[in-house]
């Protein structure tokens, strides 16, 4: 059995990533398996291997990070096959040609899911982390009225990520942060502003806060939480996922 590994960046949300993956399919006709990883759950879900050349057999890995989506693909092949006019062909030609199909495939792929990237409305958050609590916030109205989030807001067209984290702390807490660590991204209900279903996320870095002391603008109350106590709360989907790398982050992991 041969292998060849690949790891592509794409500047683009995990879910945005791994739906142009299986829009535009696979580089030849190989079986396909996808797994994909959104922390801090692993393996939430994969697509099982489809029919194609049996003897070849192409996978991928998506992983969410905080300047976008990792995809680690992994061919690998039987190196008693295929066979072309009656003998074996030459594993050499065989891995050229391999590595030709997936440098022109990743450059596709990257370039398309950027360009979908800049129609989907993305959702960021802060989990500001001071003296071992992370800050929460309670919704006021709407659906989730009386439940708790991380701070944040949507990002505006031309803006970066984190811009538009630190941009929604003023906002909403009147204090700058300075972001940190990327903690994790989940998959919204629906369609925020737009972008086909399910294409949206919900992005949260760790931050510090950079003087000030938060005021709830636009929020019922906040709070600041020690890992203990987190669970304990009545959070929104989106945000309960995420306790687990909240928990980590406070630990210091």
């Amino acid at each position: 059995m041969s292998r060849l590994r690949f790891t592509t960046l794409v500047e683009a949300p995990l879910t945005v990533a791994f739906d142009v993956a299986r829009t535009l399919g696979r580089p030849w006709g190989a079986p396909l398996e996808e797994v994909v990883s959104v922390r801090p759950y692993r393996d939430v879900y994969a697509v099982g291997p489809g029919s194609g050349w049996r003897w070849l057999t192409h996978s991928r890995r998506f992983s969410a990070t905080g300047t976008g989506t990792v995809v680690d693909e992994q061919v690998d092949w039987e190196t008693g096959a295929p066979r072309v006019l009656g003998g074996l062909l030459d594993q050499g030609v065989l891995r050229r040609r391999i590595q030709a199909a997936m440098r022109s495939h990743l450059d596709a792929y990257a370039a398309a899911a950027e360009r979908r990237a800049l129609d989907v409305v993305q959702v960021v958050g802060a989990a500001i982390v001071s003296d071992g609590r992370v800050l929460v916030a309670q919704r006021t109205g709407g659906p989730y009225d009386g439940m708790w989030e991380f701070p944040g807001g949507k990002v505006e067209p031309g803006e970066s990520d984190l811009a538009a984290l630190v941009r929604e702390c003023i906002e909403e807490l009147g204090v700058a942060i300075v972001p940190g660590s990327f903690v994790g991204e989940v998959l919204l209900d629906g369609v925020v502003g737009g972008g086909p279903p399910g294409a949206s996320t919900l992005r949260v870095w760790g931050a510090r806060l950079d003087g000030g002391e938060p005021v709830a603008h636009e929020h019922a109350a906040l709070r600041w939480m020690r890992a203990d106590g987190l669970e304990d709360l009545d959070w929104i989907p989106a945000d309960r996922p995420l306790l687990p790398a909240v928990r980590r982050l406070l630990a210091g992991r």
